[in-house]
């Protein structure tokens, strides 16, 4: 029945896909209706094909948007859908359509714009790009990564406005633009722009919400943690914590995302000055980092993090704590076992070390890391690292010895 087929293809679906959508259309309009992918080619197929049953017919002309004669049926009499005001107060009708229903039909299913057909290649296209957005941030620093998302952001926002998809290509349209308010997300927290970086959250889970995507909430609530301690919005960090995690539960996440949370939540503590909470949540990711390996699949979001995360968290605590001597040996390690291909992260925790080494006492080990630091990062634009090189610029700079007094000098000849 080529009607029925046609109609469905239109929708974008598959046959498979189909009788997962109608099973969706069919739980909110309250039906108990159902149908299998077998059923359904028997309807595409056979002349004449088998009439759906009362609550099919529901469910079929509400997702279609025509009368179920239109779709091919042979339709007895008291089962065709009338075209008469449902207000009527002469007889309780049928749900109503248009007269010229196989337009109005035409027009929902594949809306009528001036633009191209956005298809599977072009997301593909998009995807790459987008996924590329890491390697630039963690390169090269969140400046140049952020023009390209300003790129990446035009045309998605172009596609979704002008071009004809599909309902599942619109969806992934829309599931990018998500990740790359996600994105921007961190540029505002790197960049120091904390409101830019907590409106962009506010964007992006919105976005997740509307894809039902709860991994990708989660995504975006780990940055707002960030941005919610750098604003002193404490509560505000605590609650993104606590709905993560249920959406982690909720989602069936493995260990890498629990992990990421768990980080988060150690952060927040260690802000807050609760060192019984941050080692709780310590514990928390170092027993979840001990399962990671067996995780199935890992979001791409998640997949930065590792032993030297936990290792700089656990140093972040002791150096709240005011015991930079502890927190050294994790500095170190972190260091150590931060992979070649994060070059942003790496020159940012060696800065770290730099900074509590110097804290220790440790002046020529601090300006040697800070020597290193500076003949790597020259190529990196990011503000965040480039602060915390000035900070460390400011402290070695009250510092009364000739190497740090030498120190002094080169940074005041390399940082801008």
């Amino acid at each position: 029945m080529k009607e029925l087929a046609q109609l469905r293809k239109a929708a974008g679906h598959t046959q498979e896909t189909f009788v997962d959508a109608f099973a969706e259309e069919a739980a909110r309009l309250g039906t108990d209706a159902t149908i299998s992918v077998r059923q359904l080619r028997r309807w595409e197929r056979e002349d004449p094909p088998p009439l759906p049953h009362p609550g099919q017919q529901v469910v079929l002309e509400a997702m279609f948007g025509v009368p179920l004669a239109e779709m091919g049926f042979d339709v007895p009499p008291h089962r065709l859908t009338v075209s008469a005001p449902i207000s009527d107060p002469g007889e309780v009708r049928r749900r109503t359509f248009v007269a010229d229903a196989g337009i109005l039909a035409a027009e929902a299913i594949v809306p009528a714009r001036p633009g191209p057909r956005f298809g599977s290649a072009d997301v593909a296209c998009l995807r790459v790009r987008l996924d590329g957005l890491y390697r630039t941030d963690h390169t090269v620093g969140s400046m140049p990564a952020m023009m390209q998302a300003d790129r990446i952001e035009r045309e998605i926002t172009g596609a979704l406005t002008a071009a004809s998809y599909t309902s599942r290509i619109g969806r992934e349209l829309q599931t990018m633009l998500a990740e790359l308010h996600g994105h921007r997300a961190w540029y505002g927290y790197d960049g120091g722009r904390i409101g830019q970086g907590r409106a962009a959250c506010m964007e992006a889970l919105a976005a997740a919400q509307l894809v039902d995507d709860p991994l990708l909430q989660v995504s975006v609530l780990e940055t707002l943690v960030l941005l919610a301690i750098k604003a002193e919005r404490v509560w505000e960090a605590v609650s993104a914590v606590e709905h993560a995690y249920r959406l982690a539960v909720g989602a069936g996440a493995g260990h890498t995302v629990h992990l990421v949370i768990a980080l988060r939540d150690a952060n927040v503590a260690t802000h807050a000055g609760d060192l019984s909470g941050a080692r709780r949540a310590l514990s928390r990711a170092v027993n979840h980092q001990g399962c990671a390996d067996t995780d199935s699949e890992v979001p791409k979001w998640a997949r930065f993090v590792g032993p030297f995360e936990v290792d700089y968290a656990t140093a972040e605590m002791y150096v709240r704590a005011e015991q930079p001597k502890r927190a050294v040996p994790f500095l170190r390690a972190a260091v150590r076992a931060m992979s070649g291909d994060l070059a942003r992260n790496s020159a940012s925790y060696r800065v770290k070390l730099a900074q509590v080494l110097l804290e220790a006492g440790e002046v020529e080990e601090a300006c040697a890391e800070m020597a290193a630091v500076l003949d790597a990062c020259g190529s990196i634009a990011s503000p965040r690292l480039l602060d915390r090189i000035r900070g460390f610029q400011r402290a070695v700079g009250g510092i009364d010895s000739a190497i740090a007094r030498e120190c002094g000098e080169r940074m005041r000849g390399s940082v801008t």
